[in-house]
Formats: structure tokens, C-alpha cells, sequence
């Protein structure tokens, strides 16, 4: 009898490397704050131990043979930094002031940002069934955010972390649409570039002699830098090679689902049930941006047979008419889960 084992698929390969990662993601949040550093320092020091992993992943992968950049697309990869680790310091701001759980839910409006910043920067039309996603994205927020009458009377705390949450969701945007710009180069590379500028960028609103107080905390931000932004990042971009892309938006939700959980466990922190109206309607207005989703409407003149039983094959078409309607190569969807 044959003991060989059957290869796993690679989509299956890619559907657990990119959930191991969208885990990961989710345990950002502790990270940070059990570091004790400030936001700032957090992001200085996440890039200096990412460019180390990452350099050296390169180095031992031969990446930086034949690696495709161009003064052009150097210049766009650097500019599409600055943003992404101005997005991460306004992330990690806005823990300080809401909380893991009602921070990283705002901060998945990113798709929406990325669809009126192309309306804004490039003439992009907003489609009626986007403007809808749209709408129902910023009814979800509304309940999200759980605002008070408290929270407007006089200076709030909470309405300033909110308003970080989603400058670094609008930071996000602008990263994403630069860096989709830069094409036949590996991602590796691009991500290295971007925390290699951000040592120097940050530099200016790092207070270094904080450093001697870290203790323990050093660990976590080790961690960030070799956990979240090396391994993470591995991880991903080897799924996104083998996944469609309707697979990549879908399982791009564990993040935020594994960040509430870890809210919860770590800091006994959790949404009111307001809230948990409004994340629904921001997931799957996300869905449906990143996928394409809109109403089909059946032409009245066809009768329509009565349902049948079999589940399994509803599921199939729906599963056909999910890859019709989106691009395998929707690099926005593709990018949209990275940190």
C-alpha cells in the first residue's frame, strides 16, 4: 500500500499562510501597547528591526539580482513610505485614546478611501453600486464609533482617537494607490525600501532617550519589527500569489475579528452592541468595494422556477459569479490587508 502523501494545493497553502498572517495582524495592537514606548518610538523602532529582517530575507532570496527598480519607480516606492509609516504612528496614536477593538474596525474603511481618492487624484468615476458600498460603509462607521453626547461637549479624547483612526486609514489610501504604481517589482523590495526610509523619516519625532527605560518592552518591539513586519509580510505576499482575489478580501477579515478577540482577552475591552451593529455593514460594504458586488436585478418577463434543494450548488455558482466579477490582478485588494 502506498503511503505517499497527497500535495496540499496551493490555494489551500495560500489560504493558511494568509489567515496565519491576518492572526498575526491581529495581535498588533498588544504589541504596541505592552511596549510601553510611545507611538512614534513604537514606528521607529518597527522599522529598523523590519529593515533588518527583510534586508536579510532579501539578501538570502537573491532579490536585490535583477530587482526591476527604476529612478521612477524608486521615487514612487519611497513617497508611498512615507505615508504607510505616518499611517502606522496615527494607528497607534488612536489605541491610546479608543481602543485596539474600535480603533482597527475604523481603520478598515481604507478601501473607501482609496475608491474617493481616485475619484479625487485620478478622475475615477464612483459607479452608483460604489456610492451605495459608500453609504452603507459611513452608517457602519457611525455606529462604530459609538460617539456621545458626552464625547462632543468640550475637548474628547475619544473623538481624537477616532480622528487618528481614520487619518491613518486615509494615510493607507494614499500609500496604496502610490505604491500599486510601482510594477515588476518584487514587494519584498518595496516594503524594505519603505521601512528603510522611515529610520530617517521618523528619526526627528523619535525621543531615543526613552530607549533606556523599555526594559521587557524591547521584546515586544523586536516583535513588532521581526513578527509584524518581516514574518507577516512574508507570509502574505506568498498567499497573494496563490489565491483570486475575492479569497484575499474575505480572509483579509480575520485581522480585525483576531484584534477584537485579543482587545477582549489581553484587556477585557469590547463593543456595545451599537457597535456591533455597525460592523457588519462596514465588513461587508468592504466586501463589496473590493469585489464588485452589486444588485442583479432578474428581468421580470423570465418566470422563474421554483428553488430546488442542493445547497452545494448554490454555493458553486456563487462562487463562479465571484470570480467573474473580480480581477485576479486588483492589486488595491491585494494591498489593502498589509499593516
Amino acid at each position: 500500500m502506498s503511503t505517499t502523501e497527497t500535495p496540499m494545493r496551493p490555494e489551500t497553502r495560500g489560504a493558511i499562510e494568509l489567515t496565519a498572517a491576518m492572526l498575526l495582524s491581529g495581535t498588533l495592537g498588544v504589541f504596541v501597547v505592552e511596549s510601553g514606548a510611545s507611538p512614534f518610538n513604537v514606528v521607529f523602532y518597527r522599522c529598523v528591526f523590519g529593515t533588518f529582517f527583510l534586508g536579510l530575507y532579501c539578501l538570502i532570496r537573491g532579490f536585490f539580482k535583477n530587482h526591476g527598480f527604476t529612478a521612477k519607480k524608486l521615487g514612487l516606492a519611497a513617497l508611498g513610505g512615507v505615508f504607510i509609516v505616518f499611517n502606522w504612528a496615527f494607528l497607534f496614536e488612536s489605541y491610546e485614546s479608543t481602543s485596539i477593538s474600535v480603533a482597527t474596525v475604523v481603520y478598515h474603511t481604507q478601501p473607501f478611501f482609496v475608491v474617493l481618492l481616485g475619484a479625487v487624484l485620478f478622475k475615477d468615476r464612483i459607479t452608483a453600486h460604489k456610492a451605495g458600498w459608500l453609504v452603507v460603509a459611513f452608517l457602519g462607521l457611525i455606529l462604530v464609533a459609538g460617539v456621545s453626547s458626552s464625547d462632543l461637549s468640550g475637548d474628547s479624547a475619544y473623538l481624537t482617537g477616532l480622528g487618528y483612526a481614520l487619518l491613518a486609514a486615509l494615510f493607507y489610501g494614499l500609500s496604496t494607490i502610490i505604491t500599486k504604481r510601482v510594477t515588476g517589482v518584487r514587494p519584498h523590495l518595496v516594503a524594505l525600501v519603505q521601512v528603510l526610509l522611515g529610520i530617517p523619516l521618523l528619526l526627528p519625532f523619535t525621543t531615543l532617550s526613552e530607549s533606556a527605560q523599555f526594559g521587557s518592552g524591547w521584546a515586544w518591539l523586536v516583535g513588532l519589527g521581526v513578527i509584524h513586519t518581516g514574518v507577516m509580510y512574508v507570509l502574505m505576499y506568498s498567499s497573494y500569489q496563490k489565491l483570486p482575489t475575492s479569497k484575499i478580501a474575505v480572509l483579509a477579515f480575520v485581522y480585525p475579528a483576531a484584534a477584537m478577540i485579543c482587545d477582549w482577552a489581553v484587556y477585557g475591552h469590547h463593543v456595545s452592541w451599537t457597535q456591533a451593529l455597525g460592523i457588519p455593514l462596514i465588513v461587508g460594504a468592504s466586501l463589496g468595494i473590493s469585489l464588485g458586488w452589486r444588485p442583479r436585478l432578474r428581468p421580470a418577463s423570465v418566470p422563474v422556477a421554483p428553488a430546488q434543494p442542493g445547497p452545494d450548488t448554490t454555493v458553486a455558482e456563487e462562487a463562479k459569479e465571484l470570480a467573474a466579477t473580480a480581477p485576479a490582478q486588483d492589486s488595491a485588494a491585494r494591498k489593502r490587508t498589509t499593516v
